[in-house]
């Protein structure tokens, strides 16, 4: 077996780890591969890609940094790169990163996955569909993509094209604990409690150890709670007014109905906590959370 065939050997297996959720074994061969050839940039960027999925971002960061001083132009070094920023939510420099990364890699479509997140969040709901779309265009059964659509056109307020998309995105028969994270946050976002735990909780089972999940579904299992869920609708028609809207509703309400504004203040805080224990005493039982 030549060098060469013994490195894409250590590659495939590292990937097939990877896939197994076995990173610490992912990351010795990773290892391995830089020890025979200290100067290999492919192999730098994918201990990056290992320590990314550890979610050792700072690592991630030091070592697609060695592979792009070798190879200023590795795709996968700008891909983990760009990853890491966003996860940490450094939002100029993943946007400076992105730039980059599409720059040599135009056709990756996970770009337009990561361009659309960082739109949503500053509320440029139009422009994140966009940037789905063209996603969807390099691959258009990615059920990722048609997650984050279907929760995009729920925030644009479109609830039958949501529902719509996330249909396809179960299609694909995904077991991506992320593809139903975004399918919850789609249906909490057209009020459908009930799909909204059910894609929770197929994510909770899938990635039980990830915090974020974890949280989104002990939420979703407050909202369960039908008495919870009537003292939601004022908040959820809020959350479809502007900024302006909002403040002028919350003065106006102040205004002509304060006491039933201080009433139902209290109810909302006493129910939200009320539940909140309830969920914690039915899912860990009487002791804390870890």
């Amino acid at each position: 077996m030549t060098i060469q065939e013994a490195a894409d050997q250590r590659y495939k297996r590292i990937h097939q780890l990877m896939e197994w959720r076995r990173y610490e074994e992912a990351r010795k061969e990773a290892k391995a591969l830089l020890q025979a050839d200290p100067d290999d940039a492919d192999g730098y960027a994918m201990l990056a890609l290992v320590c990314l999925r550890l979610s050792e971002h700072d690592e991630a960061l030091r070592w697609s940094s060695e592979a792009l001083g070798r190879d200023p132009e590795n795709k996968l070094g700008w891909h983990v790169r760009t990853s890491a920023y966003y996860e940490t939510g450094k939002w100029k420099a993943m946007s400076e990163s992105l730039e980059a990364a599409q720059r040599i890699d135009p056709y990756e479509p996970y770009y337009f996955f990561l361009k659309a997140n960082s739109l949503n969040r500053i509320g440029r709901f139009d422009q994140a569909k966009e940037e789905l779309l063209r996603g969807l265009e390099l691959a258009p059964d990615n059920p990722l993509f048609l997650a984050a659509l279907s929760y995009t056109e729920a925030l644009l307020g479109d609830a039958v094209r949501s529902r719509e998309l996330a249909r396809q995105a179960l299609e694909q028969e995904t077991e991506n604990d992320t593809v139903f994270l975004y399918l919850g946050w789609a249906a909490d976002q057209r009020n459908d409690f009930d799909e909204q735990l059910l894609m929770l909780s197929s994510a909770s089972r899938l990635d039980p150890n990830d915090k974020q999940v974890r949280e989104q579904y002990l939420e979703a299992l407050q909202k369960s709670y039908k008495f919870y869920r009537i003292l939601l609708a004022p908040v959820n028609l809020l959350k479809r007014l502007k900024p302006w809207q909002i403040l002028l509703s919350w003065f106006l309400a102040w205004v002509i109905f304060k006491p039933l504004v201080v009433v139902f203040i209290i109810l909302y805080v006493l129910t939200h906590w009320a539940t909140k224990l309830l969920v914690h005493v039915k899912v860990f039982g009487w002791r804390r959370s870890g």
